[in-house]
């Protein structure tokens, strides 16, 4: 928490995967000495409560489960204010099934029930917390016959917003709506639109907010007023040979080398505060992964020294 104080960071996103029967007390040790440590770092905490494809909560009961997870988590964590709801939805590795027997997006008609009824337990705990919804992967195939099975967040987006309003729902989903703006590959930059794909990025925004509005606006749930929150967003570096020895593995890809990330991460931050509903964006992470193979886009190498990009989040961050 320190070292996401000193890039500048203003809050922190914390991890709460819910699996069936696991109760929510086996998760708060390590939650709560994470938001203690957060608060008296001046860091916002953030709840991030999902699962992995292999427990989807799909019917009644795990929905509930699912629903009582988040909210004991709520109440136990006064602190936290902001819990997002679900992760990648529109991809298998987090939902399935993605389709119907007859190819209709059955992911997102699931996921907005989910939605529903977490947001009610949440606000029951406290109606000042804020819930997320969404936090869609940026791409997706929307072929039923692929041999991944993935939603675009366009096509997802549209869905939800359709399956809401066929429940006859009479409240929101949502407080805010997320969105993970990962570029195709480490040397995409933020500022690539995406005009002829159903893909979104944070250049993306006039198209994002076109397609919550055509999802929402006229009825209980905002839609094109809704706010957004970037809740990830990253870029892997190189490390350099005096850093190597905290690493562990092999490369699988080609990132870019430390002064692209430092751009790029400054480039992102100065669009969104351009964008009049976005209240946030997050960097995944605030230190490297050792492991090679995983996640080298924090603002610290793997050993908790600076990259570049720390003294530029730091500074975009601060900028008013």
């Amino acid at each position: 928490m320190q070292a996401a104080h000193g890039a500048g960071f203003r809050s922190i996103v914390l991890s709460a995967i819910w699996e069936p029967g696991a109760p929510a007390t086996a998760t708060l040790p390590p939650l709560r000495r994470a938001v203690k440590a957060a608060v008296a770092n001046d860091i916002a905490p953030v709840l991030f409560v999902y699962q992995l494809s292999s427990n989807t909560p799909l019917d009644q009961p795990a929905r509930t489960a699912f629903a009582d997870f988040a909210a004991t988590l709520a109440q136990k964590l006064p602190d936290v204010r902001t819990v997002i709801v679900g992760n990648e939805p529109n991809l298998n590795l987090f939902w399935l099934p993605q389709f119907g027997p007859e190819g209709s997006d059955v992911a997102a008609s699931a996921y907005e029930q989910l939605l529903a009824e977490t947001y009610d337990s949440l606000k029951k705990v406290d109606s000042g917390i804020e819930v997320v919804g969404g936090a869609l992967a940026p791409r997706g195939s929307d072929d039923p016959n692929a041999s991944r099975q993935t939603h675009s967040p366009t096509q997802f987006i549209l869905d939800l917003g359709r399956a809401y309003r066929a429940s006859g729902r009479d409240r929101p989903l949502m407080d805010a709506f997320s969105l993970h703006v990962y570029g195709e590959g480490p040397r995409v930059p933020p500022t690539l639109r995406h005009p002829h794909t159903t893909s979104l990025g944070i250049a993306d925004y006039p198209k994002l907010v076109q397609l919550l509005g055509r999802a929402f606006d006229g009825t209980a749930q905002p839609g094109s007023k809704l706010p957004v929150l970037y809740a990830e967003y990253g870029v892997e570096t190189r490390v350099p040979p005096a850093k190597i020895a905290a690493y562990t593995g092999h490369e699988v890809i080609t990132p870019v080398d430390p002064a692209t990330q430092a751009r790029y991460y400054a480039d992102a931050i100065a669009l969104a505060r351009r964008q009049p509903t976005v209240e946030g964006i997050d960097i995944f992470h605030v230190v490297d992964e050792n492991r090679l193979e995983g996640l080298q886009r924090g603002v610290r190498y793997a050993d908790g020294t600076p990259k570049q990009s720390l003294e530029a989040v730091r500074r975009a961050s601060l900028r008013p």
